[in-house]
């Protein structure tokens, strides 16, 4: 009998050998179909990994098989395209020159074309611009006619010996609330007379307006000119001498002649007439409809000359002072230079002075040594001066002081 514990309770019981070798059994049994149950799935395992690597490479063999078949597919397609493409070349090539001569000409052709039919276009347009041309210059002619004999009958139906100096009055009174509230325009109705004149004159009308600084800087003198269709006689020209006097009279800087006279002359009718080419500056001839125009054009250009002229002052006396400060150095430069050469002319004077007074006392001392000189051989010569030297070359006076001098030994 033999001991056996279990291994889960730890109970301890007696076994005859045949159990033992019975349950020895089971147990080894047990194992072994353990152990190949596990080698049996280990080698169901590993059998199915080699079929996926198998699998694996005849699909890798067939993929390298199918891109090599491709490869060459496509070597072949470049070859084919080289072939067709270096056939394409080839034929471009043939037919290049062919095409390039056929496109010149075409381009010959299309030129051609268009110029021809901008050359009909470019004719027609000029004769339907010089139609329309001269269509609108007959058109703004006989407007200006209908206006011109529409506003005479106004004048002449409206009122009875109104004049055209009133119409445009009224025309300016129209506009003056909108375009001019700042401005003066009236009659002139003050006549001045020169020395070399009999009577004075005045203009019609006078135009002036002022700045915010009641500043002028505008003024124009108008004189405005009639004429009915029976009356004949006075030209424009015949009027600037008159109406230039009467603007520098009354101080005007431009000067305006709206007329009526030679309405069959176009150089008037054109538009507005400067009259500096008869010598009168800033002076204007114009028709009626051409007046507001006119005075518009002279405000508004002297408003922009006058916003010029203030923003230069503005500028000047932001500078001023530095204008008086080089003013200041360059007249104490000028009054400073010219004492300057004031005291250098008089020191020189005295310098001079000196010199020829120090040459006069040279020449007097040169002078007065020399009568020195003299002097002493004068004394020199009278301290050895004997008788018998006076008497050496004179025989007879040598006789007398001799017979002299006898008589003096006698007695």
């Amino acid at each position: 009998m033999k001991e056996v514990t279990c291994p889960h309770c730890e109970q301890v019981f007696e076994m005859d050998a045949a159990g033992y070798a019975d349950i020895a059994k089971q147990i080894k049994d047990s194992e072994f179909s353990k152990e190949l149950e596990s080698r049996l799935k280990d080698a169901q395992e590993k059998y199915i990994i080699e079929i996926e690597l198998a699998k694996a490479k005849v699909a890798e063999k067939k993929s390298k098989e199918a891109a090599d078949k491709d490869k060459e597919i496509e070597k072949l397609k470049g070859e084919l395209d080289s072939a067709e493409y270096k056939s394409k070349l080839e034929i471009n090539d043939a037919i290049s020159p062919l095409k390039e001569e056929l496109s010149d000409l075409k381009n010959k052709i299309s030129s051609a074309e268009k110029e021809m039919a901008l050359r009909e276009k470019t004719l027609a347009e000029s004769h339907l611009i010089e139609l329309k041309s001269k269509q609108q210059i007959i058109d703004l002619k006989d407007d200006e006619i209908s206006r011109i004999k529409d506003m005479k009958s106004k004048m002449s139906v409206k009122e009875i010996g109104e004049k055209l100096e009133l119409w445009c009055e009224n025309q300016f009174n129209l506009l003056r609330a909108s375009a001019f509230p700042n401005s003066y325009f009236a009659k002139d109705n003050e006549s001045i007379k020169d020395a070399d004149e009999t009577k004075g004159t005045k203009g019609d009308y006078i135009f002036r307006e002022e700045d915010s600084n009641g500043v002028e800087f505008v003024s124009i003198m108008f004189e405005m000119k009639d004429k009915m269709d029976e009356t004949k006689g006075e030209t424009n020209k015949s009027h600037l001498a008159k109406l230039d006097k009467d603007r520098k009279k009354k101080n005007c800087e431009y000067a305006v002649l709206v007329s009526m006279l030679e309405m069959d002359n176009e150089l008037y009718n054109s538009g507005i007439v400067d009259m500096c080419i008869h010598g009168y500056e800033k002076m204007y001839v114009v028709r009626p409809h051409y007046f507001i125009p006119l005075l518009s054009l002279i405000r508004n250009e002297a408003r922009k000359s006058l916003d010029i002229r203030n923003e230069l002052a503005i500028i000047k006396s932001q500078n001023i002072d530095i204008e008086n400060f080089q003013n200041d150095i360059l007249d104490f430069r000028d009054k400073f230079g010219k004492n300057y050469v004031s005291s250098m002319t008089n020191l020189q004077k005295a310098i001079d002075q000196i010199d020829a007074t120090i040459k006069k006392l040279e020449s007097v001392k040169k002078s007065l040594t020399t009568s020195g000189n003299q002097l002493r051989l004068a004394n020199d010569k009278a301290q050895g001066l004997t008788i018998k030297k006076l008497t050496s070359k004179n025989p007879t006076m040598k006789a007398l002081f001799d017979e002299l001098n006898s008589k003096n030994d006698e007695k």
